[in-house]
Formats: C-alpha cells, sequence, structure tokens
C-alpha cells in the first residue's frame, strides 16, 4: 500500500522513448479513437508510436522530448507521465521537431505538408494560455495503474518545479468530453479558464473542442 501513495517520481530517461509515446497518443485522444498524430499523420498505430518515439529522443527538443516529461513508477517500472514547461515557444519547437523527424526517416517535403494540413483542425479550437504560463501537458496513466493517485503526484511535482522556475499561473487543457481528466484537474486545485468549440473539429475528433484551466503556483 505504501508503493501505491508515495510513488517514485523521476525525469523521463532515453529508454523510456517508447512508453512516452504510448502515452502522448493515449493523452491526446482521451476517451475518442483518435488524436493529434494519429489524424495528422493518417499512419495506423505502430507507425504513429514509433514517429512520436523518435520525435521523444529527436535533437529539437519540443514539448514531446522526453526532456520535458516526469515518470511515476510502480515497483520499479514507469505506470504515468505528463510534460511540464514554459507555454513560449512550444508551438514553433513542435512544428521543427515533427519537421525533422519527417526529414531523417525520409518523408518528402509533400508528405510533410499533408501532415501539417490534416493537423491544422485543430488550430480554431487550441487552448494554450499564455505566454508567461507554466504548461502541463500530455497526462496519461496505463490503464493498469490507474486509480493510484499517479497523476495527482506528478502534477504536484510539475506545480513545484514551474513555482521554483519562477512561474506564478500553470494551464493544463483537455479535450471536451474527457471527463476523467477534469475530474482530475479539478482535484488538483484547477479551474475552468476557457474553451473553444468547432463543428469541423468535433466532426474530426468526435469532442467538441478544447478546455483549459488553469491555477496560481
Amino acid at each position: 500500500m505504501a508503493g501505491r501513495s508515495r510513488p517514485a517520481i523521476r525525469p523521463a530517461r532515453p529508454e523510456d522513448a517508447s512508453f512516452i509515446a504510448r502515452n502522448i497518443l493515449s493523452s491526446q485522444r482521451g476517451p475518442f479513437p483518435r488524436g493529434w498524430f494519429d489524424i495528422a499523420l493518417g499512419w495506423d498505430e505502430p507507425q504513429c508510436l514509433a514517429f512520436v518515439e523518435c520525435i521523444a529522443i529527436a535533437p529539437t527538443q519540443s514539448w514531446w522530448h522526453i526532456t520535458q516529461f516526469i515518470v511515476a513508477e510502480v515497483e520499479g517500472e514507469p505506470a504515468a507521465s505528463l510534460c511540464a514547461l514554459p507555454a513560449e515557444g512550444t508551438e514553433a519547437a513542435a512544428r521543427a521537431a515533427i519537421q525533422e523527424v519527417a526529414t531523417a526517416i525520409g518523408l518528402s517535403a509533400t508528405d510533410l505538408k499533408a501532415i501539417f494540413r490534416r493537423g491544422a483542425y485543430g488550430a480554431n479550437c487550441w487552448v494554450q494560455g499564455g505566454e508567461g504560463d507554466w504548461l502541463i501537458e500530455h497526462v496519461a496513466t496505463l490503464p493498469e495503474y490507474r486509480g493510484r493517485g499517479l497523476v495527482q503526484a506528478l502534477i504536484g511535482h510539475a506545480l513545484a518545479a514551474g513555482r521554483e522556475a519562477g512561474f506564478e499561473r500553470a494551464s493544463i487543457s483537455f479535450l471536451i468530453g474527457n471527463e476523467a481528466a477534469e475530474r482530475c484537474y479539478s482535484k488538483a486545485g484547477f479551474s475552468f479558464a476557457e474553451e473553444k468549440r468547432a463543428p469541423a473539429f468535433e466532426a474530426i475528433t468526435g469532442s467538441p473542442g478544447f478546455r483549459r484551466f488553469a491555477r496560481a503556483i
């Protein structure tokens, strides 16, 4: 029982890349069948996982990179993770990381344009918060470890890191309809800040849009 109440929290390591990739896809999907990488890449799950795993260890350090993640372990095994970083510059870094990995695996310029075109559906609904915010994203727990308080422990560590870095406000976003995420973030002291909806977004994802919660740190 002690292991459940006090999980080991540590920075992600290169050997966690496949675990981080799986959690990125899971967090993007929420309770819906497809997330951003599924839609933008247009590939099956093994190919998407391989691409995201490359991004997790690419030279460009985006918000998908292992250096931005912390991991909760249960009995020495990675069980949950999230990324926490300054909001400033995240969009440009993400785009650069995709381009870098696409080039490395031999995708053409036409292929890359198609990825960004398919992924553009989220632009009208994205709610990231202010450039001065501390951003928490890509929160996910493996199904067999849910209900153990791992995300609450991770968020606590992430907020402490943001506070130590000099940030005063944290933002976290999720798909509207992801009720488990909403309950979890409310429990962690976050409250509603804004949301954006679009019929086209819902037609593609099944979710009406994005909701953002925020809190002081």
